[in-house]
């Protein structure tokens, strides 16, 4: 049993059914099941777009072809010991799903500030989230008030802060109809991408620079009533619009499952996935803390949770059918970073090495974002080949890196 239908949760599917037909027995001898309330996988990279309703693959698209069996319903408690799933159907019944190996890859959320306002927070850590903020936006022409309608601040400065603060101006200027448009980038820290290194901050400041973005360091959002935003330093930024990036904590439902946890709240795993004193029992994505090259912790995204997924799908397929288990071997890690009309940086290793900056690094983030993070559909053959836990991102990324 899979929980969790995004980028970990497929390919673990996936990576099941694979290990399934490798080991050339019929589907009786393993039986796939995932588990998760949308009916699609959501294509989270991209939420920092405009129109990102547009973003998602129909599930049954993907899991069908290779007989996964898909439960529609949101579980509600995990039984380690009993091996035993409770969840609530959309009908609201309750059901009692059994396993007999199972893989957590229910993902991670935005952790919302406890400050007076927060119900005025935008964020683009879900669909429905970033569809508001979508909607909110071209609303903004109809609100009562002046050009700090098209005000906004970002606060923020990491990975997803910065993607959204540089794709903003364009936005706010399709709808302001010439009016000013303003965009501040709050980071508490005194250096914007704190977790990304001084590699790519030039380019990322250049960006910035070329979108005209104000950045503002060193300090916090400390309220905000819809609006305007007071900022730590008695700062006041009228605006209609604050869009929350900071801070991102694993799925609640790693509480369930009785293993160590890191400061992220991901569950600790071994080399093949398996959460570490737990019997039966794999993270893979968002959820796991697992070890990538030279000892060093995967980061919440994408690039790593579609080869957990792969790997973890590998292994419990393996476990089931007494067959060799594969240790999570990914490929070198690479950051790609959207920064807007300006370009992108492409970065090379752990200590973030610039690779390819400008047009040419666009290209290639446009490439993983409209093509290569997107499952194939309706061919089973495709997405079984795809499923391969060696297959970790595309031949042209890893060149690109090296």
């Amino acid at each position: 049993m899979v929980i969790g239908g995004g980028f970990a949760g497929v390919w673990a599917a996936a990576g099941a059914v694979r290990a399934r037909h490798d080991a050339g027995v019929d589907e009786q001898a393993l039986r796939v099941t995932l588990v998760a309330a949308a009916d699609d996988l959501v294509i989270r990279p991209r939420l920092y777009e405009q129109d990102p309703g547009a973003m998602r693959v129909a599930l049954a698209r993907v899991l069908g072809p290779i007989g996964v069996r898909r439960i529609p319903a949101t579980v509600t408690g995990i039984d380690t010991a009993a091996r035993r799933v409770a969840a609530l159907g959309r009908d609201g019944a309750a059901q009692e799903l059994s396993y007999d190996r199972l893989v957590l890859a229910s993902g991670s959320r935005v952790v919302t500030p406890a400050i007076g306002g927060a119900v005025h927070l935008f964020d683009v850590d879900t669909l429905p989230a970033a569809a508001a903020l979508d909607a909110h936006i071209g609303r903004l022409p109809a609100r009562s008030g002046g050009a700090e309608r098209f005000t906004a601040v970002v606060v923020g400065g990491g990975f997803s802060g910065i993607e959204v603060a540089a794709e903003l101006p364009g936005r706010l200027r399709a709808v302001a109809g010439g009016a000013d448009v303003r965009v501040v980038l709050v980071e508490r820290a005194d250096a914007v991408g704190p977790e990304l290194g001084p590699g790519p901050r030039p380019e990322i400041l250049a960006a910035l620079d070329h979108a005209g973005v104000e950045v503002r360091l060193g300090v916090s959002l400390q309220s905000l009533d819809g609006e305007q935003a007071l900022l730590s330093d008695g700062t006041v930024i009228p605006t209609r619009t604050v869009v929350w990036t900071a801070g991102m904590r694993a799925s609640a439902l790693t509480r369930q499952i009785p293993g160590e946890r890191d400061e992220l709240g991901r569950l600790r795993v071994e080399e093949h996935l398996r959460v570490i004193g737990v019997d039966g029992v794999y993270a893979a994505g968002d959820t796991a803390a697992a070890v990538a090259e030279n000892g060093h912790v995967v980061m919440q995204s994408c690039q790593h949770a579609v080869p957990q997924g792969k790997h973890a799908g590998a292994n419990v397929g393996a476990d089931l059918l007494g067959r060799p288990l594969v240790p999570f071997a990914p490929n070198p890690y690479v950051t790609c970073l959207d920064l807007g009309p300006y370009g992108a940086v492409l970065t090379v290793g752990w200590d973030r090495q610039v690779s390819l900056t400008g047009a040419e690094a666009k290209q290639l983030k446009q490439s993983i974002n409209a093509e290569w993070i997107y499952p194939p559909v309706d061919d089973a053959r495709a997405i079984l080949e795809l499923a391969d836990h060696r297959i970790t991102w595309p031949t042209q990324l890893v060149a690109a890196a090296s």
